[in-house]
């Protein structure tokens, strides 16, 4: 039982903080969408942008199967690989599923790729910025007019709420998974203190540095993907005693700290601080009023006992947005954020079951 629990999390710290990787021969095609000058909501603007994105199956003649993947922070276009492909939730022999990288996430044009705005010269952005070069993916250059469903686990989650209040008309469903509507105190400390984790250590050179900041991001590694997102009642299944939880802690930092660049990830986590769908144009910083606002179909998932969302804002959430469904991925035995990364057998099958029979439910 220890062993395949350790398994299932050391693969879910793939999927939490996972970056460029090469792509393997039985992987989907690693595609480029030249945006050119990507005009923010701050008035800056990020130049030369490509949206980096996988597709698989296969986009049907009147555009009407696919559906979009938002990704997490510091994740890439593999972070809901456990719902996708043949006689998974989304099914690939029925949807053409589109998987996008979020700007700042090392794949899209990011502080560590920019070659006219590198590192801390990158402007900051925020989630609608993201969800924007998104509808350029799927308007100009698909030229699908309305997607089945957006997806998105984590900060994916919270695009998929900001897509529904953005372009309300522009999917028939919404599937957020451990997401929030709207950053609360709580997570802006919690990723106030990850940044200070890794600013802090003097390799990070106010952000120009030239190599990696190793020691601020093992904290950074250390912190996220062995502490903050999991549960105390779940760390306690996984280790039982002091030296084992340290021995586990090391090792998620030695397999994790390389994942993501520094900076992308500063820059990312500042757009998390800042999510709030009543931001929107139009709502006046009514948050309450742009989820009643949705109009597309929407199954909410979140984790029980989440310490980096809490899933007090998705069953608010729920309450809020007309029609919606909230589930709990685990209550069995809580796994906090961990929930939505595929990591056990039991929450990966929870999940691609309820999924599944959400879409059937929807007109085809």
């Amino acid at each position: 039982m220890h062993c395949t629990i350790m398994k299932g999390l050391l693969l879910a710290l793939l999927l939490i903080s996972i970056n460029a990787l090469a792509h393997k021969p039985n992987e989907p095609t690693h595609q480029i969408y030249p945006e050119g000058d990507l005009a923010l909501e701050n008035g800056s603007v990020i130049k030369d942008f490509d949206l980096s994105y996988t597709t698989q199956g296969t986009l049907n003649a009147d555009k009407s199967n696919a559906i979009l993947m938002v990704t997490a922070i510091g994740g890439n276009h593999h972070r809901i690989d456990y719902l996708i492909g043949p006689g998974k939730a989304l099914d690939t022999d029925k949807y053409f599923v589109i998987c996008t990288d979020a700007i700042g996430n090392g794949l899209s044009t990011s502080p560590s790729n920019s070659k006219s705005q590198p590192n801390v010269s990158f402007p900051e952005f925020n989630m609608r910025d993201m969800v924007n070069s998104q509808h350029r993916l799927i308007a100009d250059h698909f030229g699908i007019k309305k997607l089945v469903a957006v997806v998105g686990a984590s900060m994916g989650g919270m695009q998929a709420l900001q897509w529904a209040v953005s372009y309300p008309n522009a999917m028939q469903a919404i599937i957020p998974i451990i997401p929030l509507a709207k950053t609360h105190a709580w997570t802006t400390g919690v990723l106030e203190m990850l940044r200070q984790s890794i600013m802090t250590d003097p390799a990070y050179q106010g952000g120009k540095y030239d190599k990696p900041v190793e020691q601020g991001m093992r904290l950074w590694s250390g912190w996220l993907s062995g502490v903050i997102v999991r549960t105390p009642a779940y760390q306690d299944q996984l280790n039982a005693t002091t030296e084992a939880e340290v021995e586990y802690l090391k090792k998620v930092q030695d397999s994790g700290w390389k994942r993501m660049d520094a900076n992308d990830w500063i820059w990312q986590s500042r757009a998390y601080d800042r999510h709030d769908v009543g931001q929107t144009k139009g709502f006046n910083g009514d948050t309450a009023g742009a989820l009643k606002s949705i109009k597309a179909k929407t199954l909410i998932l979140a984790g029980t006992g989440d310490l980096l969302n809490p899933e007090a804002d998705a069953k608010a959430s729920a309450k809020l947005i007309p029609g919606a469904k909230y589930l709990a991925i685990n209550d069995r035995l809580p796994m906090g954020h961990l929930s939505g990364a595929g990591a056990t057998k039991d929450e990966n099958e929870f999940q691609n079951k309820v999924i599944a029979e959400f879409l059937a439910t929807l007109k085809k």
